[in-house]
């Protein structure tokens, strides 16, 4: 990892979302908790598709820290097979309902590539931010239904899609690949006036182990995008491979990735532990505090 005093002030960078007239002020790094309303997410920890048991944990990660709520109801995983439109709003309606209905003050975020869907939850939930994890890939219409939409917007880089993204994932320098795609799409964003944009170089999606961990060593070169950056790795295959372990037991390796993580700039984390993360935010503000004065 690079020398920890030449890159401190990168986590001094005031970046602030719009989300429907609330800011949400990214000068601190936030959490955010992911709900997945599906029946085959790869951590299988994680799935709550039924709208109470969604409800009572989205409560419990409110309650430990998270600042925003991520819900999806399509697996992105490895090799998971596409569900149609209609399904995708089957499974996200009823936790919606119930989430905008409990908790009327938490920002939330879904995670769709669809152009549809996006439009459908924001008209019937308020919801105030979209997660792509294609950037506009898989749909045409997405960049100019957020532009019209007028909210934030997460755009993730996936070489291929979630059925084959990891068949032989192919880069010659993936940082400077993924930077550059990052640019061409930022550019087409600006030009349509979206300015609330979250950049997520996509760990796991179209990437070997070593690609990985080349991203998370390189984090910090994504500051030259001027965004903030969000870190989706979270009991991953490139924690849990490399321990030799599964999702179930990956929760300390995903603490040590999320801690380099922020070290290198990360100012969201997405995550299936809230207070875990909380935690190692906590140490990771005391770390950067405590630095000796001038550096």
């Amino acid at each position: 990892m690079k020398n920890f005093s030449t890159s401190v002030s990168l986590f001094s960078r005031n970046f602030s979302l719009n989300m429907n007239g609330k800011i949400l002020e990214l000068s601190t790094p936030r959490v955010m908790g992911i709900i997945n309303a599906t029946p085959d997410s790869f951590y299988e920890g994680s799935r709550v598709p039924g709208s109470g048991q969604a409800l009572q944990v989205a409560r419990e990660m409110v309650a430990r820290g998270a600042s925003m709520l991520d819900v999806g109801a399509v697996s992105s995983r490895p090799g998971a097979e596409e569900i149609s439109e209609e399904e995708e709003l089957k499974r996200l309606t009823p936790v919606l309902d119930v989430l905008r209905r409990e908790l009327p003050d938490c920002p939330i975020s879904v995670d769709t590539w669809r152009s549809g869907v996006a439009r459908r939850v924001h008209e019937e939930f308020n919801v105030q931010m979209i997660n792509d994890i294609s950037s506009g890939q898989l749909d045409p219409d997405m960049f100019t239904t957020i532009a019209e939409l007028n909210i934030p917007y997460i755009m993730m880089h996936m070489q291929g899609t979630p059925r084959n993204m990891q068949e032989s994932p192919s880069y010659e320098h993936v940082v400077d690949e993924i930077l550059q795609f990052f640019g061409e799409k930022i550019l087409q964003l600006r030009k349509l006036g979206v300015n609330d944009i979250v950049v997520d170089p996509g760990f796991g999606f179209g990437k070997t182990l070593e690609q990985n961990y080349q991203l998370l060593h390189d984090l910090d070169s994504f500051q030259m995008l001027e965004l903030p950056v969000m870190a989706g790795i979270s009991r991953k295959s490139l924690i849990y491979n490399v321990l030799d372990t599964d999702p179930a037991h990956a929760l300390n390796g995903t603490t040590a990735a999320h801690m380099a993580a922020l070290l290198q700039g990360a100012t969201i984390l997405r995550v299936h532990d809230v207070q875990a993360a909380m935690e190692t935010v906590k140490i990771f503000q005391h770390i950067v505090e405590s630095r000796s004065p001038g550096v």
